[in-house]
């Protein structure tokens, strides 16, 4: 299988973290949770996106990975075992990212913020299995 450079979705993931660690010492700080939030946002479409990278190189054909639903994708990513969780889990990440534009509302804002810590394991899991089937 071809290379390809995920340094990308690494960086991200290292930047969610970065900020994650910095709402944790003051929660109280809006800023920084609102930052996370967005970071949230870029590190869950480079996900997906790295998903359909993978999919590309491992020989689907290309109009078949365009056509993947959510679903779909999430499906075959976990019978490939890239994924730590099913699709249950992964449809929550997703229902926190569609939300995070009502973050101006406090209730969606926490409930965006309660997932990221569970979402960052997901991306370290899936950039290990990445960099393992991929170097």
């Amino acid at each position: 299988m071809k290379s390809f450079d995920f340094t990308v979705l690494e960086k991200a993931y290292n930047s969610l973290v970065e900020v994650i660690n910095i709402y944790n010492s003051d929660k109280s700080n809006l800023i920084v949770r609102d930052s996370m939030i967005q970071r949230f946002e870029y590190t869950y479409s480079l996900a997906l996106k790295m998903l359909k990278r993978y999919f590309a190189l491992s020989a689907f054909a290309s109009e078949n990975i365009e056509g993947m639903t959510f679903n779909e994708m999430v499906r075959t990513a976990n019978k490939m075992g890239l994924l730590r969780s099913n699709l249950e889990t992964w449809d929550v990440f997703r229902q926190k990212r569609n939300a995070t534009s009502h973050t101006y509302n406090e209730k969606a804002a926490f409930e965006v913020v309660s997932v990221i810590e569970d979402f960052t394991k997901e991306i370290e899991f899936l950039l290990n299995k990445l960099k393992g089937s991929l170097s």
